[in-house]
């Protein structure tokens, strides 16, 4: 599985050095299921999504939703596991967080997010 950094380009701040990418259908559907946490510096990178669920998690989790600019579109802070989002057209994908990185980094809506290759090329958007 691909894995990525996530680094918010307008607070010079890192949001995850060890993203997974979950860009099957298969690995959108599993997710993080099945973990009993998120490491610090880690993640999921679910593309593309406009809306998730935490239905079966054993923990919180951040979800930051981005547009195809890569550009933060909303925002939900600590999402207690057996909940849903809502659907945000905006989006494009979204990122899943350990719980209290979007207040670790100050991650706001509007803020420009660098997705990498842990290689260091950007990933196309």
């Amino acid at each position: 599985m691909e894995t990525i950094a996530v680094l918010n380009r307008t607070r010079e701040t890192v949001l995850g050095e060890r993203v997974s990418v979950a860009g099957t259908t298969l690995r959108r559907i599993v997710g993080l299921l099945g973990k009993r946490c998120l490491d610090p510096g880690t993640g999921l990178l679910i593309l593309p999504s406009q809306a998730i669920h935490t239905v079966a998690m054993r923990f919180a989790i951040d979800v930051v939703f981005l547009d195809r600019a890569w550009r933060v579109v909303h925002l939900r802070r600590a999402m207690a596991p057996f909940r849903m989002t809502g659907l945000h057209w905006k989006a494009r994908c979204v990122l899943e967080l350990p719980a209290g990185v979007i207040a670790q980094t100050s991650t706001a809506l509007g803020d420009q997010l660098v997705i990498r290759e842990i290689a260091g090329e950007t990933v196309p958007g």
